[in-house]
């Protein structure tokens, strides 16, 4: 089989598209052959050495994936040859074939394609618990949603519509405008690219307020970070919740006086650690969404898609944060 593996730390020019034996499943555990890996943010991170965790070299990007499994391991119950999957696994997606522990599966559903599989779980899970567990969304309320054009922010879009939000989404670029309108977000702030001084932050601060209105918003989904996030602070309503999910433009200097001064709380949203602390939760939600989908209350937008050969550049994509919705790499 062909992965395409980081051997040093570097950008996605350093991958290198190797052959590689089979994978033998051993107990508990199924080989699956993937049909699509979607590509996110952490994916760029990981194989220059900026992310949480660091696995050992040579490995494969990639940690959503779909597929069908191919064989099933000793002592493995509820999983046959030939079922359609999708699933999580913390590096490795970025191959023809993988091993994976059973328990950590789901049926793609009926009528779903292998690109729309790979491109639910990490986005679409990551909001749900955002919005639901640590920002305790109600229907009316407000929420303004950072980099909202993105695959984990057009979710966001969607999900708070989902949950009888209003919903505000800042994006970039009118192009991009019109994609988070096309998703239901009620009104669009366009904001400029950083740094910016102390007058271009105050101004985007009065554009979050302007759109948000009075009372401010009830939730801001932060997935950027960086020069982006105070003014975005200064918007939030009295007793908000401010959510704290992604850093591609860096991490954040929050003043603290404003969190009491707006009574708000900030909320780290680390989705990945929360499946493995409560996987039966993480379950129910993965439940809520597969609904949500048949109903067609969400949809992944996937925008772009490559061969694996050229899945570097997939994640130079997103890392040059020029992706909009799911970008994917298809297998054969």
């Amino acid at each position: 089989m062909k992965a395409l593996r980081s051997h040093a730390a570097g950008g996605p020019e350093t991958l290198t598209l190797d052959d590689l034996p089979d994978p033998v499943a051993g107990p508990g555990e199924v080989v699956i052959r993937v049909h699509a890996c979607s590509i996110n943010f952490p994916d760029a991170l990981v194989i220059r050495d900026l992310y949480q965790f660091r696995p050992e070299r040579p490995f494969a990007p990639g940690s959503e994936l779909s597929g069908v499994i191919e064989t099933v391991g000793e002592g493995v119950s509820g999983w046959k040859v030939g079922d359609r999957v999708i699933g999580m696994i913390g590096h490795g997606g970025l191959a023809e074939k993988v091993v994976m522990p059973s328990n950590r599966l789901y049926p793609l559903p009926e009528g779903v394609d292998y690109e729309t599989g790979a491109s639910l779980l990490m986005t679409y899970g990551t909001t749900i618990h955002g919005l639901k567990d640590r920002g305790h969304i109600k229907a009316g309320e407000t929420v303004l949603v950072l980099g909202a054009a993105g695959g984990v922010g057009l979710s966001a879009v969607e999900l708070a519509k989902a949950f009888g939000a209003r919903v505000i989404a800042a994006v970039s670029s009118e192009e991009k405008a019109q994609i988070v309108r096309d998703a239901g977000a009620d009104d669009v702030v366009i904001y400029g690219r950083p740094p910016f001084d102390k007058a271009q932050s105050k101004a985007l601060a009065d554009q979050f307020k302007a759109a948000c209105g009075p009372n401010g918003a009830d939730i801001v989904y932060d997935i950027v970070g960086g020069d982006y996030s105070e003014p975005a602070l200064r918007a939030i309503a009295w007793e908000g919740r401010f959510l704290v999910v992604g850093f591609p433009a860096g991490i954040a200097k929050l003043p603290l006086n404003l969190t009491l001064l707006k009574s708000c709380d900030v909320c780290g949203v680390f989705w990945g650690a929360w499946t493995q602390r409560e996987p039966q939760a993480f379950a129910a939600e993965v439940q809520e969404l597969f609904a949500l989908l048949k109903a067609g209350r969400i949809r992944p937008l996937v925008s772009a898609r490559y061969p694996l050969a050229d899945a570097g550049q997939a994640i130079a994509l997103l890392e040059n944060r020029q992706a909009t919705g799911k970008v994917v790499v298809t297998m054969g």
